[in-house]
């Protein structure tokens, strides 16, 4: 399964989990409504668009959700801590 395909295999997972419509999903993670349509029918996207919609799957993710094994879902970034003063 190529990336691009397991982009795509989250963002349906999550519409069947949520029932939320596809342009509303692409404007939540892209900032764009037509860009997840848009690498339906081929668009490209930089790797940085790609981290960052990953990344926003994994942070948003539905609790009664199962994440899919075949994915790997990234490990969240701890919070940053204060310095002791």
């Amino acid at each position: 399964m190529t990336e691009i395909a397991h982009l795509l295999g989250l963002a349906d997972t999550f519409i069947a989990a949520t029932s939320i419509k596809e342009v509303t999903l692409s404007h939540r993670v892209f900032g764009d409504s037509k860009k997840l349509t848009a690498i339906r029918n081929g668009a490209d996207i930089t790797v940085g668009r790609f981290n960052g919609a990953i990344e926003w799957f994994s942070a948003n993710w539905p609790d009664d959700a199962v994440w899919p094994a075949s994915i790997a879902r990234p490990i969240p970034a701890a919070p940053a801590q204060e310095d002791a003063a």
